[in-house]
């Protein structure tokens, strides 16, 4: 018996139980990819598969719907695939385990996929069944959660809608009528420590609660880089004489960071008293400072300093130090604007995640965002004057668009209606200050209006994720409605 063989609507259920037994975590996509051609074949569809392993599947419009519009949906193939440490599921060549409590789906153990398997689910138990609909064509890429690299390099040109409804959401009765570009911009350098005499120190910042730099930016949360930057260079002011021999801090360069370190000799103090004694009251006087600060935003943050040793160690000389001092110490952080169309929504930001200094070899990942294309590039231009100042040498990686809001679109203003005569109220439209693969077809389609929902999921990309039978129901036939009135 299949699992989920009694839940409804039973078409949905089918594929996306078909979908959870083949592996597909992102960079193992080709049982699924494989899968998907498959099914094309197998109801007569016309389709094609690009170098990307990207999959567009085409049904013409039903009977008396030849003249509408064509209508564009879209979901990924790939999902996040982690597991419970006691896990023995290789998620490489294994299926989930699947499991119905209620309401609630989940993977025993795993992660479900349910972004965005869910969307797949939809798109083939459409493109099997017998409903009314325009035209439809069905883009399923890949590579997702990784970079969206299908969505980078899908050539849509064949394709003829202007009109297309995203399923990549995980809210119901949420429309996402928006989103940030983004990229990454990275900070490197190599420079030459030699060894020095001194006292070496480490000071710590933690504590803090970090969070996504998209969805958490505008919480004003504490990034403990560009607090230890703030340290270090209150001790330089200080008189201390600083030689960094390591720095490492956060852990990717879209969150956040909670906690980041720097191990330094002192290796001269230019006032009165004990170098320790002044590096201590620096660091608790920038706490207590700090509390205050952050007593509402972040109330746990918290600086540490120990002595580790009296040795000689490989550290940069002190000019480098001073130098990559203030480079941490002016990099820019959090809301850089607000929306003028959308109250409440974050336009412009970014957020410093990853450093690291080992051996000379610094690194620094930046994340930027903006759904304003002119204002990410002044954020590069800064960025890239601040590293010519410091020395250091900078790249964009991973750089995608963004859509803005818009006020005017037809869909949204006709899956609202549709919305609000089946539930008698009207949903929530919102753009989010985090990237969609919306981003890149609004780029490659001239005049696209787009759409992104989908049904309620909790905890997605981890072990505790869980999708609502209930609410996938209502968002399928809230999808029929729509695409029959269309």
């Amino acid at each position: 018996m299949r699992a989920f063989e009694k839940l409804e609507p039973r078409d949905v259920f089918y594929y996306f139980e078909e979908i959870c037994r083949i592996p597909h975590g992102s960079g193992n996509l080709q049982q699924i990819s494989d899968y998907l051609v498959s099914f094309a074949e197998e109801h007569h569809l016309a389709h094609c598969r690009d170098e990307y392993g990207n999959v567009i599947m085409v049904k013409e419009a039903s009977e008396g719907y030849e003249d509408h519009a064509p209508v564009m949906l879209q979901g990924h193939m790939d999902m996040v695939a982690v597991k419970k440490p006691d896990c023995d599921i290789d998620m490489k060549t294994e299926g989930l385990r699947i499991q119905v409590d209620g309401d609630r789906v989940y993977a025993e153990g795993t992660s479900l996929g349910g972004d965005d398997g869910i969307a797949v689910a939809y798109g083939l138990a459409l493109m099997a069944g017998n409903y009314k609909h325009p035209k439809i064509e069905l883009v399923i890429t890949a590579e997702e959660e990784t970079g969206m690299d299908g969505a980078r390099g899908i050539d849509l040109s064949g394709c003829q809608s202007r009109k297309l409804i995203n399923l990549d959401s995980e809210e119901e009765g949420v429309f996402l009528a928006g989103c940030a570009g983004g990229a990454r911009v990275n900070y490197n350098a190599l420079l030459t420590p030699v060894m020095q005499k001194g006292t070496v120190y480490r000071v710590t910042v933690d504590g803090l609660l970090g969070g996504h730099s998209g969805a958490e930016i505008d919480k004003e949360r504490g990034n403990a880089i560009c607090i230890l930057g703030r340290a270090m260079k209150e001790l330089e002011e200080a008189g201390l004489s600083i030689a960094l021999c390591n720095i490492d801090g956060g852990l990717a360069d879209n969150a956040i960071p909670r906690q980041a370190e720097a191990v330094f000799l002192v290796t001269g103090y230019k006032g009165n008293g004990e170098e320790k004694d002044i590096l201590e009251k620096v660091v608790e006087k920038l706490e207590e400072g700090l509390a205050t600060e952050y007593r509402k935003k972040d109330p746990g943050v918290r600086l540490q300093t120990e002595i580790l040793d009296t040795e000689e160690r490989m550290a940069l000389s002190e000019e480098d130090s001073r130098r990559l001092v203030n480079l941490i110490c002016m990099l820019p952080y959090g809301v850089q604007a607000m929306s003028s169309s959308m109250k409440g929504l974050v336009e412009t930001s970014l957020n410093p995640g990853v450093i690291s200094l080992k051996q000379g070899q610094l690194h620094v990942g930046i994340s930027v965002r903006s759904s304003v294309d002119s204002a990410k590039q002044g954020l590069f231009d800064r960025l890239s004057a601040l590293a010519q100042l410091a020395g250091v040498e900078m790249e964009i990686t991973g750089n995608y668009p963004g859509f803005s809001y818009k006020e005017d679109s037809p869909l949204c203003s006709k899956m609202s209606e549709v919305y609000e005569n089946m539930y008698g109220r009207r949903p929530e439209v919102m753009a989010i200050h985090a990237g969609l693969e919306l981003g890149f077809f609004a780029g490659k389609i001239k005049g696209l209006d787009c759409i992104s929902m989908g049904p309620d999921m909790k905890n997605i990309h981890t072990t505790e994720e869980e999708l609502s039978v209930s609410s996938v129901k209502r968002v399928w036939k809230y999808l029929l409605q729509l695409l029959e009135e269309m």
